[in-house]
């Protein structure tokens, strides 16, 4: 068994996946690179952070909503093709810790682009319509974000094809299905300030902790588009 950060995994998942280097990681999971040895392919392997993984609602949470999020099927949402668990040793007792095998996506995130300016208004407007096509799909699905920001949107790089047609590369809408797992488990995830949602951009009713719906993420897609557009956030408050 390898460690990773502060995460132990084991060097093989389930027979079938090779885990490789971390290559992000949050509050909720580490994500590391995998090759899935049974289909030769690179993959991304989204790890629950142990402390999570001891949470039993959490867990059962975590693993409810990435089988619901593998059933989606969209060109600008990161697909997820397998999910599971494998036990590990915490102290005296063993963990059962939910993995989501998931598209392994090679570009920059929104938020990087944006930091360095580079999203101009044609941009900012192919990249908005992509987004709000990714949440009209899952919307239809049932499934609400619910953490749409720029951070986890991921902005491939121009294509032969794209640059032919003068498009902007396509994006991905990654995380679906993470923040309610988060929000479901309840008063413990949230004081741990681990419920998922930026100040910047979630809606008025979700900041209050009522009933969220697709109505939120269109507002949260909203505020993404107007930073993109005007530079800033629509609620930028002074540090």
């Amino acid at each position: 068994m390898g460690e990773y950060m502060d995460q132990q995994v084991p060097e093989t998942i389930d027979q079938r996946y090779e885990v490789g280097a971390v290559i992000g990681s949050g509050a909720m999971a580490t994500v590391y690179e995998a090759v899935d040895t049974r289909l030769g392919r690179k993959v991304a392997l989204k790890v629950l952070r142990t402390e999570h993984a001891q949470d039993v609602i959490f867990r059962a949470r975590f693993q409810r909503e990435a089988e619901a999020v593998a059933a989606l099927n969209h060109r600008s949402i990161v697909g997820v093709y397998d999910t599971g668990s494998f036990d590990i040793q915490v102290g005296s007792s063993e963990v059962s810790v939910p993995f989501m095998v998931m598209e392994l996506v090679q570009g920059t995130t929104l938020r990087d682009a944006m930091s360095r300016g580079e999203v101009d208004q044609a941009q900012a407007l192919a990249y908005g319509v992509q987004i709000l096509e990714a949440l009209d799909y899952s919307h239809s699905a049932g499934i609400v974000h619910r953490d749409i920001k720029p951070a986890n949107v991921m902005i491939l790089p121009q294509t032969a094809e794209d640059r032919e047609l003068g498009e902007p590369g396509q994006i991905k809408v990654m995380d679906f299905g993470i923040a309610r797992a988060a929000e479901e488990a309840g008063d413990a995830l949230t004081k741990a300030n681990t419920v998922m949602g930026t100040a910047r951009y979630i809606s008025p009713e979700q900041a209050r902790g009522e009933t969220v719906d697709a109505r939120s993420d269109v507002y949260s897609a909203a505020c993404v588009v107007y930073e993109m557009l005007a530079g800033r956030s629509p609620f930028a408050a002074p540090p």
